[in-house]
Order: structure tokens, then sequence, then C-alpha cells
């Protein structure tokens, strides 16, 4: 696991309790970014299984994706400029199966989508979805989890149509207004 440099004191709080329940509960190794002018959030880090893609946002910076690229040397990690006004990439783009990315079908996704096939090491298929909202959802364990139809309608029906393997969907609107989306509320670790 890699842990950025907390800019706050309750980030240093819950950075402190991460690392250490990652390290001496979980047996995890835990790699600290040290340069000082490293940026790096988790809602601009998509990993498809395969390599990293980060996107160079106000949180995230080229220092970041190469402290993220030391730390995984094994996995291609490509920096993707995002477009003007995006703030996380995540909000745009996630896993939905395997080699299977799910994208908003705004402009800017389909800019940056051009940016991501151009430079990715590997091909995915892709799942295009109406709502932006849509696009950041979690493949978890052979299950796509995804919002609800009250809140994605016609993402939904896409979902419903296009997948044809374990879906669930949850009810995220109360945490949508304090979060950048399903991803950003939970931590994916693979117990050994």
């Amino acid at each position: 696991m890699l842990l950025p440099r907390p800019v706050s004191s309750t980030e240093e709080i819950i950075m402190t309790a991460l690392k250490e329940v990652m390290q001496n509960e979980l047996g995890h190794t835990v790699i600290e970014v040290s340069d000082p002018e490293a940026k790096l959030a988790g809602s601009d880090v998509l990993f498809t299984g395969r390599e990293f893609f980060v996107g160079i946002t106000e949180t995230s910076n080229e220092a970041g994706a190469s402290a993220l690229a030391e730390a995984f040397p094994e996995f291609p990690c490509t920096p993707i400029k995002v477009s003007q006004g995006v703030r996380h990439l995540k909000k745009y783009f996630s896993m939905a199966g395997p080699d299977i990315l799910c994208v908003a079908s705004s402009k800017e996704a389909k800019e940056m989508l051009k940016r991501i096939e151009r430079e990715a090491t590997f091909t995915y298929q892709t799942l295009t979805v109406p709502e932006v909202g849509a696009a950041n959802c979690l493949y978890v364990n052979g299950t796509l989890i995804h919002r609800a139809i009250e809140e994605i309608p016609e993402s939904f029906k896409v979902f419903c149509e296009r997948i044809d393997f374990a879906r669930r969907s949850i009810c995220f609107s109360s945490l949508a207004k304090v979060s950048s989306g399903l991803t950003a509320c939970c931590l994916l670790v693979r117990k050994p």
C-alpha cells in the first residue's frame, strides 16, 4: 500500500491509524511517499488490474505518479492530463469488470478516454454510461456495485443490458453530497 503525505492534522490521524491496521493487523507492506513535491489522491488513481493511470489534477501531479510507479514497479503507470475543470479522474472512469472500463459519456470523459487509449499498455472494452455519477462504480469479487435506479435511471438500464455477471445497486445519494464517488468510500484490501 502506498500512503501519500497527509496535508492536514485530520489526515495525519487517519493515515497513522490506517498504516497501523494495514501493517500490524493485515500484514501488508506500507510505503510512504517521501517526495515533498508529490501529490497523489486515490480519486485520481485508476488501477485496471494490469496497469495504473494517474489523473494529473489539482490533487495529483507527475511527482505523485512517479511515486506510485516506484512503489509498484511491476505495473505500468501512466499519467493522464485531465480536461480543464475536471476535479478527479475516477469521476469519469472506473473498472466495471475484468478489462471493462466504465466511462461517462461527457465531452471531457471522451477526450480523456482518447488519451487513455493512446497511452494504455493493454486494450480494454468500454462501457459508456449517460450519467456522470454512474461512471464511478466498483468491481469487487466478481460483482459490479453501482448506484441505484432512482439515482442513475438511464445508466442503470445500460448496466442491466450490458453486464452479464453479478451486479448490486446501492442508494448513494446521501453520501454523494460529501464524497467523490463509490470508490472514495471504500478501501479494497486483499486479505492474506
